[in-house]
């Protein structure tokens, strides 16, 4: 039997031997270790969750312990829900009622939320309490009182540094010291961040009734235990075992919390990769995970290394990717073995722009689609949310469905709304210089919205940034391939775009940021963008030295890692050598990928050839017959674009063009094969753009 394959719910409870059927041996060894610490290192599609459940079982069924003596937390509720779930299939627990003798899986707030509403009378009395869930108006509330901008993007950056204190365990009066230390960037001078940190906590207990965030539940919990020896041992008496999954995303604040769960016992079972490591900035250390050894020298240690989600080819390119990590977090690095069969070689692609990259990946999908592949088994996986931009016009273009995950379509998103209707609204003022180029029109229309000339502090304030720039960088390609091109007309065209979006499908294909997709897996994976300044991002290369520069590029490469090991069979590695068509090929691959292609595959990457191993779409692979085709075709197109009065990419781009010439389409069901020729494109300029190939053939 597979090792992660899944089998129908037994009735009843599972027996030992139930148990431990279909594992590897290093499964089995974690599932059997005995009670007491156990230290799970658990690599990218090793079968976690399938173990660790079975632990529990193994754990409840032997008389180990009793089910309601078991609490397991994990970080997601999608996670935790899992987890019931396996544990319901093993006939071990999964509900949530401790009377029925149920494992409880939570998720940490969960877990405490639960805790402190049953002990609170018992600590603080009479007095009420209520759950601040959207803590947006209370913190904008703290920054009013502060003087502190209260723009939403600055309150969310506000809120967002507020829990990253308090997951550290940060106080107010400590902020400023504690970010000089950790070289961090306050979002607001760290004197006007901590009054507004200050009045946070102080607006929550002013009123009749105390308001506690989600932090405030764990901190609250673990003062508790700490503080009141009676309700301590309540406590350890009614939980016995625990487990703690993905524990190199613990925080201070988690850690301090299950430390005082635990008291002076060990039986703990944790489980985690610390090169997955990617939440840093929220507070997340895998310091825990990596000195669990050291705090309990006894632990049991096990590494999951059989790697059942990805082929072979995969697996090592992975393998190849964290192997070249640095630093303390890398010692901890698993070395994965593939297990399944074998399956196509990874791609590296290199474009010529970002929009050639885009319809590129747009009729790979396609191509992944006719072969059977499902569109939700297929993902683009990006950076930051900025980049999907590119790619739904592709995708759309190709009219392929597809689903922005964790974040609204580019269009959709509250800054490019606003940048819209400040263009629209200037174009109707028109009283901007006459003799205004369009692109300083354009920034100067922007810059009140917050498009500065350097990136702001903040994560927010900086996705908001990255968003206008990406307006304003297709707002300059307009303007290059549509000579004399009004902000009128440029607002018309932005507002066309917009309306052709297709909606979120929940079967289309996925589009994400690489943070995003943590946790997930797809048949076909699409790594998208991968240069210099975007994976590692800008702000991680920075002018700083030292170990906080290394440690920020270090996870930039883990995050690489994440999303190389989220694809089971297809990878596609992709990277454009300049921004818009025909610019400057400024661009240079990440540093992560360099490593892994062909010797002379870089540098002929700059502008020259192809080589083995690594694609290249350009009009260079053109010979002069293609070449002449090319020219053919460009000079249709702006006959064609002149008459509908449209920028000339809109009929279509220099990708398409490149990729009519080479191939040389006879009829519709060919030419609609290729990247960037929708059904809509194909009615309406198939006849035309075959009776130019089909000339330039004739007349050669």
């Amino acid at each position: 039997m597979h090792a992660t394959s899944r089998r129908s719910a037994p009735s009843g409870r599972s027996s030992a031997t139930d148990l431990l059927e279909g594992l590897d041996p290093e499964q089995r060894a974690a599932v059997v270790a005995p009670r007491g610490p156990v230290c799970v290192l658990a690599g990218a599609g090793t079968g976690k969750t399938r173990t660790v459940t079975r632990r529990i079982a193994h754990l409840v069924t032997g008389g180990h312990v009793a089910a309601n003596q078991v609490l397991a937390v994990t970080f997601t509720s999608r996670a935790a829900g899992e987890m019931r779930t396996r544990l319901r299939e093993l006939g071990a627990a999964g509900g949530a009622d401790p009377s029925c003798g149920s494992v409880q899986a939570r998720t940490f707030h969960a877990a405490a939320l639960r805790q402190l509403r049953y002990f609170w009378p018992r600590v603080i009395g009479d007095s009420s309490w209520q759950l601040l869930d959207r803590k947006f108006p209370a913190v904008r509330q703290a920054a009013q009182h502060a003087r502190a901008s209260t723009d939403p993007d600055s309150v969310r950056d506000f809120a967002a540094e507020i829990e990253w204190a308090k997951s550290c365990l940060i106080a107010p009066d400590d902020y400023a010291a504690a970010i000089a230390e950790e070289g961090r960037d306050s979002p607001a001078p760290p004197e006007i961040f901590t009054r507004v940190y200050q009045n946070y906590e102080q607006l929550k207990v002013s009123g009749d009734t105390m308001l506690l965030d989600f932090d405030d539940l764990l901190i609250f919990t673990a003062a508790a235990l700490e503080e009141n020896a009676v309700i301590a041992e309540e406590f350890r008496d009614r939980y016995r075992s625990f487990l703690v999954d993905e524990y190199q995303d613990v925080t201070p604040l988690q850690q301090r919390l299950l430390d005082t769960w635990l008291g002076a016992r060990d039986d703990l079972t944790v489980v985690g990769d610390a090169n997955q490591t990617i939440y840093s900035f929220t507070g997340a250390s895998p310091a825990y995970l990596l000195n669990f050894s050291r705090r309990f020298p006894e632990a049991t240690v096990v590494r999951l290394v059989r790697d059942y989600r990805s082929t072979p080819e995969v697996v090592t390119l992975a393998n190849r990717v964290i192997g070249a990590a640095k630093g303390r977090i890398a010692g901890m690095r698993l070395d994965l073995i593939g297990q399944r069969p074998s399956g196509p070689d990874p791609e590296f692609v290199s474009f010529d722009d970002e929009v050639s990259e885009a319809a590129g990946i747009a009729g790979r999908v396609k191509k992944l689609l006719q072969r059977g592949v499902p569109a939700s088994e297929i993902a683009i996986l990006f950076r930051i949310n900025a980049q999907s931009e590119v790619y739904e016009e592709a995708l759309t273009e190709a009219g392929i469905s597809f689903q922005v995950r964790g974040g609204e379509g580019f269009f959709s998103r509250s800054e490019i709304k606003q940048a819209m209707s400040a263009l629209r609204a200037a174009a109707e003022r028109n009283d901007l210089p006459g003799d205004a180029m369009l692109s300083q029109v354009v920034r100067a229309v922007l810059a009140p919205i917050g498009l500065t000339e350097s990136p702001p502090a903040g994560q927010q304030a900086r996705e908001r940034w990255e968003s206008l720039a990406a307006l304003e960088r297709l707002a300059d390609d307009l303007a290059e391939t549509h000579e004399g091109l009004t902000l009128r007309q440029l607002a018309g065209e932005l507002d066309e775009r917009a309306a052709s979006r297709q909606p979120p499908v929940v079967d289309g294909v996925t589009l994400a940021s690489l943070h995003a997709a943590k946790g997930l897996e797809w048949d076909a994976v699409f790594l998208a963008g991968l240069t210099d300044g975007t994976l590692p991002i800008s702000h991680a290369l920075g002018d700083r030295d030292g170990t906080g520069a290394e440690s920020a590029i270090e996870e930039e490469r883990r995050l690489f890692y994440v999303g190389v090991t989220r694809a089971r069979e297809h990878l596609t590695l992709t990277w454009a050598l300049a921004r818009g068509e025909g610019g400057r090929k400024t661009r240079k691959p990440s540093r992560f990928l360099t490593p892994l292609l062909p010797a002379d595959a870089v540098a002929r990457s700059k502008g020259g050839t192809g080589a083995k191993g690594v694609q290249k779409s350009s009009r260079d692979t053109l010979d002069s017959a293609g070449e002449d085709r090319f020219e053919r075709l460009r000079a249709w197109r702006l006959e064609k674009a002149r008459e509908l009065n449209v920028p000339a990419y809109v009929v279509f781009t220099d990708a398409t063009l490149t990729a009519i010439a080479a191939r040389q389409p006879a009829d519709n069901r060919t030419l609609g094969m290729i990247p960037g020729i929708g059904a809509a494109k194909l009615e309406r300029f198939g006849a035309d753009v075959l009776t130019v190939v089909n000339d330039s053939v004739r007349q050669r």
